[in-house]
């Protein structure tokens, strides 16, 4: 059969191979390979690599035979050839970049590429350039460190430097806003740019609708593959997964073929594994094995390093009183503290006029005193609480009913809900697993103290100022 007959069936499995794989998957592994010739029931493939090669055939080699025996009609064998600067013009079109936010980001500094090996090892790796799923900003020369994130970031540094042999799992948690996802994908980028490692990043809800999809579709092989045959897996908000036990079923095979496998395994979470709720024990058995790393609302002098980086990346002059001003003024996470400055940002670009301390009060003027600012994290409120009443966080979060606790308990779970946005089934959690409804109740009994004892009211006032200060330290 002609030549051009088995390009076209070549073209066509690689059609069926991106629907079944998923783009993700498709892109990292099929965008390299290259139609090079045929013989006789035999389909000729260049790869860029002996990596790639031994990767290819050991994970996708029968997939492959298979969608050829469905686009032709017959068995066609398969051959692999090492092609150096090998390029994917003959795959399927790249995918649209994905949109970009700010949340869970210390999204500073200029954009410092990487470092690329001798030869022709850079152009290899300027054509792959930025991962599918991945912010690109998204990288530890953006990512500002300070005694709040320093173990973390160097335990993510090293990481990405030898995946799969050191520190492995790797648990990443903390309140919103503090850098959680740019740690994680700062990862996965160094990996990326830097080896021929498969990276595979997806949020917690994209895994579920993905599981949900391969069931309804019959298609759970594809999806397991997907996730089992990769050198990182990268998963974001894992505390979603709570109260789901199919997906945690299935998350919990991957957890462990990967790691039979040495391959890396990272996670984020809005709290540690011992506060997850709704799981299964096996599965927050092995979130326990891992290297667990607490991200903090970051002190002053790191915010105001933040600030100024992000105003140098805009390219836009802000004087050092302003930077002081929101420092001192929102200590919640960094992502209000982003917001804040952006504010300033746009006032200047759209009015063409230089941002001065006075328009700086003026503008974030409601920022500064609305009443949840001090969104830093449920651990630091009742961290202050337990020690107002001489108590130990513990005791707040656990099972006793004496009073000399439940006041307290009941104080934090009114000052949770007036300082943060958390829901009330959401500060439950945050207080050993507690239901809505028994939130809703202790919030009521302090607003009835409230009316009835002139006092407390100066000591809720007094807590928060020490919550605040707390946290801003």
């Amino acid at each position: 059969m002609a030549d051009l007959d088995f390009k076209g069936f070549w073209d066509e499995a690689l059609t069926r191979l991106r629907t079944d794989l998923g783009e993700e998957e498709f892109v990292g592994w099929f965008t390299d390979l290259k139609y090079l010739h045929s013989g006789e029931n035999l389909v000729v493939i260049g790869v860029p690599s002996a990596f790639h090669r031994d990767k290819v055939k050991a994970r996708y080699q029968n997939i492959i035979k298979t969608k050829l025996k469905e686009a032709a009609g017959r068995d066609i064998s398969l051959e692999f050839e090492v092609v150096a600067g090998n390029n994917a013009e003959n795959a399927a079109v790249q995918p649209e970049q994905v949109p970009q936010n700010s949340e869970n980001s210390y999204q500073t500094g200029k954009n410092q590429p990487s470092g690329t090996a001798k030869g022709a090892e850079p152009q290899k790796k300027e054509k792959k350039s930025k991962h599918p799923l991945m912010r690109d900003d998204y990288t530890f020369d953006r990512y500002i460190i300070g005694g709040n994130n320093e173990f973390a970031a160097n335990a993510a540094i090293a990481i990405s430097k030898n995946p799969g042999k050191i520190y492995n799992p790797f648990f990443i948690y903390g309140g919103v806003g503090l850098g959680k996802t740019h740690l994680m994908q700062a990862i996965g980028n160094f990996v990326y740019e830097n080896s021929d490692n498969k990276v595979i990043y997806t949020t917690s809800e994209n895994f579920l609708n993905e599981y949900v999809q391969a069931i309804q579709d019959g298609k759970m092989n594809a999806f397991k593959n997907k996730f089992r045959y990769t050198d990182v897996l990268l998963i974001d908000d894992i505390q979603f997964f709570q109260d789901k036990p199919g997906v945690q079923e299935e998350l919990f095979h991957t957890f462990n073929a990967l790691l039979n496998a040495k391959k890396h395994l990272v996670f984020t979470c809005d709290r540690p594994p011992s506060e997850l709720k709704k799981f299964s024990d096996r599965l927050i058995s092995r979130f326990e094995q891992s290297l667990k790393v607490d991200l903090q609302p970051p002190r002053y002098e790191v915010r105001c390093a933040i600030l100024k980086a992000t105003a140098e990346n805009r390219g836009a002059s802000i004087p050092d009183e302003v930077i002081d001003l929101i420092s001192k003024n929102i200590s919640s996470n960094i992502r209000d503290l982003i917001s804040a400055l952006n504010t300033l940002i746009a006032y200047t670009e759209l009015m063409g006029k230089p941002i001065t301390l006075d328009i700086a009060q003026q503008r974030l003027r409601d920022t500064f005193n609305a009443p949840r600012q001090a969104n830093l994290s449920m651990e630091n409120i009742i961290r202050v609480v337990a020690e107002y009443f001489s108590l130990t966080p513990n005791d707040l979060k656990g099972k006793k009913r004496s009073q000399n606790i439940v006041f307290p308990r009941q104080l934090a779970m009114y000052i949770g809900r007036e300082m943060t946005d958390y829901s009330t089934t959401e500060l439950g959690q945050d207080f050993g697993g507690r239901d809505h409804t028994t939130v809703m109740h202790s919030i009521e009994k302090i607003k009835g103290k409230l009316i009835t004892d002139p006092t407390l009211d100066s000591t809720i006032e007094s807590i928060k100022r020490s919550i605040k200060e707390f946290s801003s330290k």
